[in-house]
């Protein structure tokens, strides 16, 4: 009698749960969605503090930052969470990255209840309807880029599945080349080696075809290693170049941020803000490298190519 009185009482719940999603109406828990309180009447109403907590995110990720670099980063600058904690998780940063809440729309039923007796919830992957409501309360994130994080999510994961890397931000500010050195010759990833020695000015940091020696006594791709130094430098040279013929870059980029691709776009419009704002450098700014850079191709003779996330490719020599 027990059961069947909870499992009437669950039915009739979720009925009526069911029946304001059909309405469109919102059911969220705000103590845990760092962005938003509730009004009186229940609606979501933006909390402006913490609405810049997550703006700083998305922005950050669009600049070539990774999840978990962004975690880190707010950790260490004290920024407190939802639950009044600085304490951060690449997977949450991953979550809210991807929420369309931040947007103003809203996917509802993404759970649903699996035992009416332990409450226990699973993802709904269609065992039950799931509605979707357009501006049902005011958006942190304006659409454009919210979709443009999207977008660059999908290049990531597709970056890492072409040239088969298992971590998706692989490169970090102490190692920014790390996953973005590409083999012209056999198109595998070049590896960083420590060539140590006895004198440490001798000591050295090269990168090398992973494709070189496949298996012990085997040798495989005949590409040449390249040095740490030469990788830094190029991106100095990229850079200062661009600045240097800032019109043809400005022009190039005036014509994307026509683009349909609301990363292209949105890409267009920072490489143009970034150039405008920035004066030639004297050495390597990692956030500069991260903001513009996608990877670097080491061909054959002395000569890599520098390509930019707007597709441009800028040959240099070493």
């Amino acid at each position: 009698m027990t059961q069947d009185e909870s499992r009437s009482i669950s039915e009739a719940s979720t009925w009526g749960i069911r029946r304001r999603f059909e309405q469109g109406k919102l059911h969220v828990n705000h103590a845990k969605f760092l962005g938003y309180d509730k009004d009186k009447s229940g609606n979501l109403v933006v909390n402006e503090k913490q609405a810049k907590i997550v703006r700083r995110i998305y922005k950050e990720f669009l600049d070539g930052k990774g999840a978990n670099r962004i975690a880190r980063d707010l950790e260490f600058g004290g920024i407190a969470n939802w639950n009044g904690k600085a304490k951060w998780y690449e997977s949450s940063i991953r979550k809210m990255l991807t929420n369309e809440k931040y947007k103003g729309d809203a996917l509802l039923q993404k759970t649903y209840t699996v035992d009416f007796l332990s409450k226990k919830r699973a993802d709904n992957n269609g065992q039950v309807p799931q509605y979707y409501v357009e501006d049902s309360h005011p958006a942190i994130i304006d659409k454009e880029m919210w979709e443009a994080v999207q977008l660059e999510m999908e290049r990531r994961r597709n970056f890492a599945i072409e040239y088969g890397i298992q971590k998706l931000e692989y490169a970090t500010t102490s190692n920014p080349f790390a996953g973005r050195v590409i083999c012209g010759s056999c198109g595998k990833i070049f590896g960083r080696k420590v060539w140590n020695s006895n004198d440490e000015k001798l000591r050295r940091i090269i990168w090398r075809c992973n494709g070189k020696y496949p298996s012990k006594g085997e040798k495989g791709c005949e590409s040449r290693h390249i040095d740490d130094a030469v990788l830094y430098q190029a991106f100095v040279n990229v850079f200062n170049m661009m600045v240097e013929n800032k019109g043809y870059f400005l022009s190039k980029w005036q014509g994307i941020q026509e683009s349909d691709n609301l990363l292209q776009r949105y890409k267009a419009k920072q490489f143009a803000k970034i150039i405008l704002d920035t004066e030639p450098i004297n050495q390597f700014e990692v956030e500069l490298y991260f903001a513009l850079t996608e990877k670097v191709v080491v061909n054959g003779e002395g000569r890599l190519m520098v390509v930019l996330l707007d597709g441009t490719e800028i040959e240099c020599t070493f």
